[in-house]
């Protein structure tokens, strides 16, 4: 595939807004602010939740969602995937019956921006996850890949205060999605995987947000083993990358980073001191 098949789309109406305001100076002043929007999910006749979101690519959301969260078995047939943008909806509708009332009655909020929602079950079959071990990175790779993804226009680059996810295989950059919780990205890359037959066991997945528990069983449930960020770990997360395998690198900034799990996958093939401080951007 080629480089960055989707990424964010600076020309959709309604992302972001304008708001004024007053600097530091007293003046006025305008920016750019992140628009966000409430999307209602429903699984055929079955509404499953609402998610604030900033209104991009809602049928990926809705698909990896489902995916995510055991409503939507691999191997189901969807048949329709409805977005009534008046009503703020999306319907996606598959071959089989599906009746997820017992499941919707035990969920727990996440710790991530803009909420997110998890329900009783997602660690049901997480122990037999078995991810690729021949799958590397090379530590040049790393460098290349944050140069690639923080120079490319985004609505964090306009806006800040939004998280970006981005899908790679070796040093390439493949699927950028960016959205105001990053649960919410992490499933708009599942969606896309999933309508496109895309495989995942020699794929790397790069977030600008936290490796939290959460993050770690969605990446390790998508068949993912390696998992970046520009930012930092939680302790049940690092713990569940080592149960399953995965390699775990965080605190990636410039030429340094951070490997708390999974070290057998990272090729060091770079000199450090040839390598250069690519990354001039504070998390928003």
């Amino acid at each position: 595939m080629k480089e960055f098949v989707l990424k964010p789309d600076l020309e959709q109406v309604g992302l972001s807004v304008e708001v004024a305001g007053i600097d530091q100076d007293g003046n006025e002043t305008r920016i750019s602010v992140v628009n966000e929007q409430p999307l209602t999910l429903f699984l055929n006749t079955q509404e499953i939740l609402t998610i604030m979101t900033i209104g991009d690519y809602p049928d990926l959301l809705a698909v990896g969602y489902l995916l995510n969260q055991h409503m939507l078995h691999v191997d189901d047939e969807i048949t329709a995937i409805e977005h009534d943008e008046d009503i703020q909806t999306i319907v996606v509708r598959t071959k089989r019956r599906t009746n997820y009332e017992d499941k919707l009655k035990k969920k727990t909020q996440t710790s991530g921006c803009a909420q997110g929602t998890i329900f009783g079950d997602i660690m049901d079959d997480f122990d037999g996850i078995e991810l690729n071990k021949d799958v590397s990175i090379k530590t040049s790779w790393l460098y290349e890949l944050q140069k690639k993804i923080n120079t490319t226009p985004s609505m964090y680059l306009k806006a800040g205060a939004i998280h970006g996810c981005v899908l790679c295989k070796d040093n390439v950059p493949l699927i950028y999605v960016e959205d105001v919780g990053r649960h919410n990205a992490v499933d708009k890359i599942a969606g896309y995987m999933f309508l496109n037959n895309l495989t995942a066991e020699d794929k790397t997945f790069y977030t600008t947000g936290r490796l939290t528990s959460e993050m770690v069983i969605k990446t390790a449930k998508m068949g993912i083993p390696i998992l970046l960020s520009r930012s930092g770990f939680t302790a049940w997360g690092v713990d569940l990358a080592n149960q399953v395998g995965m390699t775990l690198i965080g605190r990636l900034r410039g030429k340094r980073f951070t490997i708390l799990a999974g070290q057998e996958r990272v090729e060091f093939d770079l000199d450090l001191d040839r390598a250069k401080d690519i990354d001039k951007n504070s998390e928003g």
